[in-house]
């Protein structure tokens, strides 16, 4: 009897006006997430303290179907180094249902803005067309670089790590080592601080001071707010027409049609506009609105760190960042 109730069940389920009604709410569920509105959640510091890494946002998706961003916007948009497939089908797929992973950064220039980085008096300013920038939501507090976790087990899965790639022949035995100290970086990560408070009473992150870098000579690696960058060896000039921009706070940029200049609010943490220049207008599909709520966490999702640490969950909870209109 119970077996019959169930094919009689599963067999309701599979007629045509059910499958239809449901792929008419699954489209309906996509049309909404995908031109109406958004959830997002932080995954990098490039913009602290405005946003930090665990927080979850509200995104307007619509006002963008029928405008353009404005300077100022705090926007998501889609990593601009992902590769798109060549088949317009795939793309089409990669843009909007699954593909590249969302960044967030603050618009600087519009298109037909002429935007320059400078260096006034050991300090980074940004004009546009002209006119310096007053820039209030700049990160204020430093930025310590920690160990993500233990620092020896990121050394031990580091060199397993390397060590499988040298049995299969992935990468020689005399490089090892490289790649070791490579992953050892990635392990490591920079996150926003109050000097004036103790390492247990920090506004932001909680910061192990066991956790904390220090390099051969035993110095901590702390970057200091309004220091201008140091170009990196990956970040090459480049120029587009009169534009030049190479991964520091120099640059300047004529922006054409469709061509946006983003940035981060955490200056020293942020891979933007000064690295892939002008950011295109498809890449954009958001403007981030409101705070829905705030946890010092790098999961995806809140209930898997739940999951893993019911009680200590709480206390990396940020009550006093909950339900925020963004600025």
């Amino acid at each position: 009897m119970f077996i019959k109730k169930i094919r009689k069940s599963v067999s309701d389920f599979f007629e045509w006006d059910n499958i239809t009604e449901l792929f008419g709410l699954l489209l309906l569920v996509f049309l909404i997430r995908t031109f109406g509105f958004g959830l997002y959640q932080v995954p990098s510091g490039s913009m602290e303290t405005t946003m930090l890494v665990g927080e979850r946002f509200f995104a307007d998706k619509l006002t963008y179907v029928f405008t353009d961003p404005k300077r100022g916007d705090i926007l998501s948009l889609n990593d601009p180094t992902y590769h798109y497939s060549d088949s317009s089908i795939k793309r089409l797929f990669e843009e909007y249902v699954w593909g590249p992973s969302n960044w967030t950064k603050r618009v600087i220039g519009v298109p037909g803005d002429i935007v320059e980085g400078k260096i006034e008096d050991g300090v980074p300013v940004v004009y546009v067309n002209g006119t310096k920038l007053v820039e209030p939501y700049l990160n204020a507090y430093p930025i310590i670089s920690v160990w993500k976790s233990d620092k020896n087990a990121v050394r031990v899965s580091a060199q397993n790590q390397v060590s499988r790639y040298v049995a299969n022949r992935q990468i020689s035995p005399s490089a090892a080592t490289l790649y070791v100290n490579q992953l050892m970086r990635e392990g490591r990560r920079y996150v926003s601080f109050d000097p004036t408070k103790a390492w247990s009473d920090q506004p932001f992150y909680r910061i192990n001071p066991n956790n904390i870098y220090y390099n051969a000579q035993g110095e901590s690696d702390i970057l200091y707010p309004h220091t201008p960058t140091v170009r990196h060896n990956l970040h090459q000039k480049k120029r587009q027409g009169n534009s030049y921009w190479d991964g520091t706070d120099e640059f300047y940029v004529e922006l054409r049609d469709g061509q946006y200049w983003c940035m981060g609010d955490n200056r020293l943490g942020s891979s933007d506009s000064r690295v892939f220049g002008p950011f295109e207008r498809r890449l954009m599909h958001g403007r981030i609105l409101f705070r829905i709520w705030s946890i010092d966490s790098d999961e995806s999702w809140w209930i898997v760190d739940l999951i893993k640490h019911p009680v200590d969950f709480w206390k990396r909870v940020r009550w006093d960042r909950f339900f925020q209109i963004m600025y």
